[in-house]
């Protein structure tokens, strides 16, 4: 008798029970100013699908995703699944008379005005654009700043004779009470210690500063006493030093007017165990109320990159590593708190994972793959030798390693990277991201391929 419930139950409970789903759009009714859009949900595999009588492709998983293209105005689609039926309304806008547009002009003052840097993490850019590879520094609060224009939404920043650059309106404050004079700086004190090279830089207030990635590390500071084009340079040549190309994570900030810029030494690291006392912040991305991309079957991002970033915890811990999480629930965790967290820690590496997604006017059934961004050169041979790693043994295609301007990866303190492990909205892709043995796989891979790197 316990052997025939036994057989019952794997009857009743071994077998994958299929719902006629849709995910997204969320809504039955919805705006959406695109030239085409999605259709993503779940279905028996064995069903027919229809969308307006096209038939749609069911993925061996039950997963499904198919295109529409969208009219302005309203369109109209009926999605039949057997004898269930499922109608939305897809409004597009209409285009209206567009006008002539006129370019933003640049106001040029008739005499410098003097300004603060309002908030930490003030981005100074190259261009009057908040977007794109364009940081030179993020400054902390009360960086004195001398603007001679504005354009937009941006001021114009002199750094010198020769050189300007942009800061956004919403980062500064005027400062009425600040002295137009160029700083001085009176030398440097060596501090190093067992992890970094150390120097403190003494000026007698606050300027604009840069550090700058090449052969050499350099640092710049702008509006600088008996300097050329009133900067004053400092490089620091770690190749020769240290012995190695590669750099393990560098920051610079203010301790009253003193400078303090340091640059991690590269860790002896044993071959037989790369990874022993290397500390890893892990950040798995999203939570809380900001759930990510939705996969086919209504699987969150947020679930996924937590399950995944447990995972490598545990595979980083059992090689040796120290591992620093972000978060380790389902809560909410601002960008700037991920960084810190990983940066009070002191952590070489900060890997945050995630699931791809795409914009309406993309095809999901065209993306597939692995991509791993970084923004900083120091990180793009982390990323290199991970993304090698994935897709060699995970089997996803290779999305190439991308600079990108996201914040976790803006981070110099750390080799920053951020991994799309896969495309939840593709449903190839979704089918293995939510498979917990290709989860561990994917720990298994990223370990690999830090180790990889480490040994090099």
């Amino acid at each position: 008798m316990k052997k025939f419930f036994t057989l019952i139950f794997v009857i009743l409970f071994g077998q994958i029970v299929y719902a006629f789903d849709v995910v997204y759009p969320h809504k039955n009714i919805v705006t959406i100013n695109s030239p085409s859009t999605f259709f993503i949900g779940s279905s028996n595999p064995k069903d027919m699908l229809l969308v307006n009588g096209v038939k749609v492709k069911i993925h061996s998983s039950g997963g499904f995703a198919h295109v529409v293209l969208l009219e302005e105005g309203e369109n109209k689609f009926v999605l039949q699944c057997g004898d269930k039926l499922k109608t939305y309304i897809i409004n597009r806008p209409k285009k209206t008379a567009a006008g002539i547009y006129a370019p933003p002009k640049l106001v040029e003052y008739e005499k410098r005005k003097e300004f603060l840097t309002s908030v930490d993490n003030s981005p100074l850019r190259t261009t009057p654009v908040d977007a794109g590879i364009n940081r030179m520094s993020h400054f902390e609060k009360d960086i004195p700043l001398s603007i001679d224009a504005e354009l937009s939404n941006f001021y114009r920043v002199v750094l010198g004779e020769d050189k300007k650059a942009w800061i956004s309106k919403n980062n500064v404050k005027i400062f009425d009470g600040y002295l137009n004079s160029p700083a001085v700086v009176n030398g440097y004190d060596r501090a190093d210690d067992d992890e970094y090279f150390k120097f403190i830089f003494h000026l007698d207030k606050k300027t604009p500063y840069e550090m700058v990635e090449g052969e050499v590390i350099t640092l710049k500071f702008y509006n600088v006493k008996d300097c050329p084009d009133n900067t004053y340079i400092f490089e620091f040549p770690y190749k020769e030093i240290t012995g190695t190309s590669r750099l393990a994570g560098y920051s610079g900030s203010y301790d009253g007017n003193d400078f303090v810029f340091k640059i991690r030494k590269f860790p002896v690291i044993d071959t037989k165990h790369p990874l022993k006392n290397i500390t890893i912040a892990v950040d798995a991305g999203h939570g809380g109320s900001e759930a990510g991309a939705i996969g086919c079957f209504g699987d969150k991002e947020k679930d996924i990159t937590l399950a995944i970033s447990k995972l490598l915890r545990h595979e980083l811990e059992n090689r040796g590593a120290k591992v620093i999480m972000t978060r380790t629930g389902d809560n909410y965790t601002g960008l700037f708190d991920r960084i810190e967290t990983a940066n009070k820690n002191d952590a070489m590496f900060l890997i945050s994972i995630h699931g791809n997604s795409l914009p309406d006017s993309a095809n999901p059934l065209k993306h597939r793959g692995t991509s791993i961004y970084f923004y900083y050169n120091q990180a793009k041979p982390v990323a290199a030798n991970i993304l090698a790693e994935m897709t060699k043994q995970l089997g996803t295609q290779n999305d190439n390693v991308r600079q990108g301007s996201l914040a976790l990866v803006r981070n110099t303190n750390a080799l920053s990277i951020l991994i799309e492990v896969a495309y939840l909205i593709n449903p190839d892709d979704n089918a293995l991201i939510t498979n917990h043995r290709f989860q561990k796989r994917c720990a298994k891979a990223i370990a690999d391929g830090l180790e990889v790197f480490l040994k090099n």
